[in-house]
């Protein structure tokens, strides 16, 4: 089988000197194939965008999804993230948690908004993390409904401050999500302790329902690892973009 219609793609480079953050932020931004500026297109905004696009594979995702599944095609916008301050952007208590999502919804989409013609209502946005990641990214739907309705979260770090954030919502109705977490994630490392992982998507899992919200929970065996997350990401993406399968 030649595969190579998969692995031809567009992908371009965009930079951002962002004074809410005050430094350069880079992007990665994957144009479907057929791209055509004259139309428009739903977009998917990735945190981590590096490792969504090196190590879940997704440009190669979605062009199976677009050419073989028929799924209308899409942009992909992958924001990069300094490892080292990944924690104070996306942590809930992080030092620069408020910043950055200033810097997301005003900087970033601003600039890629004026360049690409990706659509701008909240119904055909989507948000999509890895671990705090997802929770980051469910925090910018919490924080904008008006922007934002679709999160994608693969095994998100889901801790107080998620739930905090939850409580203090009555009705999440017009939230889509996404949730997948690992059976096996039940001791976590990370650069902040080790977490439960599983009981806290389970917790977030309830809170969701009980709000109303639409939601998909996917619970299977998977570690907190890209190896677990690439594999699902197609039948996220379907659920969002495409047949819900």
């Amino acid at each position: 089988m030649n595969n190579n219609k998969y692995y031809k793609r567009t992908i371009m480079k965009e930079s951002i000197n962002s004074k809410i953050l005050g430094e350069t932020r880079t992007m990665r931004v994957y144009l479907p194939p057929g791209y055509d500026e004259r139309m428009t297109y739903s977009v998917v905004y990735c945190q981590d965008g590096e490792q969504f696009f090196n190590f879940g594979r997704i440009a190669t995702t979605a062009a199976h999804l677009i050419l073989d599944e028929g799924i209308e095609p899409f942009i992909i916008v992958g924001v990069d993230v300094n490892m080292d301050r990944r924690t104070d952007d996306y942590a809930p208590e992080g030092a620069r948690h408020i910043a950055y999502k200033q810097f997301f919804t005003e900087e970033m989409m601003g600039h890629i908004e004026a360049q690409y013609p990706v659509r701008a209502t909240p119904d055909e946005r989507i948000l999509a993390g890895d671990s705090l990641g997802g929770t980051v990214s469910l925090h910018l739907a919490l924080d904008h409904p008006d922007r934002f309705h679709n999160v994608l979260s693969l095994s998100g770090a889901f801790l107080s401050g998620t739930e905090q954030a939850l409580s203090a919502a009555s009705d999440l109705s017009w939230l889509h999500m996404y949730q997948l977490i690992g059976s096996d994630e039940t001791a976590v490392r990370t650069d902040r302790g080790v977490f439960d992982f599983l009981s806290a998507n389970r917790s977030v899992r309830d809170q969701l329902e009980k709000r109303s919200a639409e939601l998909l929970y996917v619970e299977k065996p998977g570690e907190h690892l890209w190896g677990f997350w690439q594999n699902e990401l197609a039948h996220a993406l379907r659920w969002f973009l495409g047949s819900n399968v």
